[in-house]
This record gives structure tokens, sequence and C-alpha cells, in this order.
């Protein structure tokens, strides 16, 4: 994971984001791009009383500038503080984690985002608080279905540790085997690995112990834990963290979205509900 996106925005949450993109930059020596995401929709205004015609309103450029140099000022500042380097557009030639920053009035929508997120290996996100939380579910979205890159989530406190202990959340879909291979450069390092399977509905396939198998034929140690939980969606998601939170894991691995996203809107699922509710960094991939 040498390469990492890191949009940013100056609310309150971004600190903990860009600190854990330093420890993932710091562990693999990696170079980090930042750039300002505006996650602030259209304002919406009334064009016509009569018709209820709605029109959208852009925020005001000047707004924009100053947002978009408070995420920078956050960025540059957090991650020197934390013993990057500024790459000062030499990132190529450099063995050591450092950072850069993007700088372009193109650069802030989602489909930026989508495009150049497919040249780094990761992008790293702040985790939604809900799933009313329309900017950023729209952002994790994008990374997710867009980009063809894994996301990794971080919750608003951040995190003191990430990979030493790592769960996988695994249900035999082609999207955990998809995030399981993304995830190895985290997986080689850690020192603990759990690969958690849920009984009471239909076992996954391939098993647990298969996917353990794999693993240690990867030179990767691992084990297998089943847990029992109800066939509710949502309660599997809940079953996951718990056992997360009972290893001690510091990192959930997770393939995103094996259900439709209208599917997940509409009756809940084990994904929406880790995304939400997680209190670790989550690496998604779909």
């Amino acid at each position: 994971m040498k390469t990492i996106l890191l949009p940013v925005d100056n609310d309150l949450t971004a600190a903990s984001t860009i600190d854990t993109a330093a420890q993932l930059a710091l562990a693999f020596g990696s170079y980090v791009e930042g750039f300002h995401l505006s996650l602030d929709p259209p304002l919406i205004a009334p064009a016509d009383p009569f018709t209820g015609a709605m029109i959208a309103t852009p925020l005001d450029p000047h707004v924009q500038d100053e947002r978009r140099e408070a995420s920078r000022t956050l960025f540059t500042e957090r991650l020197a503080a934390r013993g990057l380097a500024s790459a000062n557009n030499d990132a190529e030639s450099r063995e050591t984690a450092c950072f850069g920053w993007y700088e372009s009035e193109d650069a802030t929508g989602r489909d930026f985002l989508a495009a150049y997120a497919r040249v780094f290996d990761i992008t790293v996100l702040t985790r939604p608080e809900s799933v009313g939380d329309g900017p950023r579910m729209s952002e994790l979205e994008t990374a997710l279905f867009e980009s063809g890159r894994p996301a990794l989530l971080v919750p608003k406190e951040g995190s003191d540790k990430l990979g030493e202990n790592i769960l996988i959340a695994w249900n035999g879909t082609p999207e955990a085997a998809r995030t399981v291979a993304f995830a190895k450069p985290l997986l080689r390092r850690a020192r603990h690995v759990a690969v958690v399977t849920l009984s009471g509905s239909t076992p996954p396939e391939p098993s647990g112990a298969q996917l353990v198998r794999y693993l240690r034929l990867n030179g990767i140690p691992s084990e297998a834990h089943e847990v029992t939980v109800e066939s509710d969606a949502a309660a599997r998601g809940a079953a996951f963290l718990a056992e997360a939170q009972r290893l001690g894991s510091d990192l959930v691995i997770k393939g995103a979205y094996t259900q439709s996203r209208l599917r997940q809107m509409i009756f809940g699922g084990a994904t929406r509900s880790i995304i939400t509710e997680a209190t670790v960094p989550v690496l998604l991939a779909h």
C-alpha cells in the first residue's frame, strides 16, 4: 500500500482520518496525496412559489476557496506533525513516508474522486455517522463502486492502532474474497488474524476454515471463529462488531454490499450496520 488517496474536508472529524492515513503511510513508507472534497450538496431554493420548481444554488466561490485552503492547511500540518515529509513534487524518489497536495479547481467533486482513486492503492475516508449522512455515504459509495479500489473507513474517534489485530468478516462472497486480496499487505504485518463466520443461516462457501488454509499457505497465520447469530441482517453486522470488540481487533475487513444498495437501504444489511456503527477502522471493497 504505497499510494494513499485522502479526500479532505475541514470538519471536526477530518483530523482523525488524517492521523489514520499517517499510521498507514508510516507502516508501509507510503505517499499520501490529499485534495479538498466538498461535502456540501448544492443549496436548493424554490424558484417559483406557485409551481414549486426548484433550482440549485451553488456555494459562494470565496467560501469554497476558504474551505479548500483550510483543508490543505489541516492536511499539511497534521501529517508533518506525525513525521511525514513533504514530497515537494518528488514523491517517486522518496523511500520514506511522505505527502503531497493535489491543487485544482476540478479536484473537488465525486466524479474526480471516482476516477483519481483508480491510480492509488487505497482511499482513506471518514465513516458516515448514519445512513442519513448523505454526503459521506455518497463519498463512500463513489469510492467503492466506481474506483475499483478498496476504501478504509475511519471512525470519528480515530484509532491508536491499525492492523495489529485484524478481524475478517467472512461470508464466502466474491466481494469478501476481493477485499481479502486487497488487504494482504496489512494481513502479512498483523500479529493476529481472526476469520469470523456467522452461523444461523446458509453457511459461507468457501468456509472460514478454507479461507484460513488459504491465508496460512500465503504465510499469514490465522484462525477461524464461528459466532451464532440470528439471520436478521442488521444483527449479523452487529455480531461481527461485537466479536471484533471481544477479540480486541483494531481493524475489520469486510466485503461491501453483497446485497444491492437499494435492498440494504430498504431492509438493512450487515454492510450498512458495520459502516455506521464500527468504532475501529474498516477496510471495504466491492
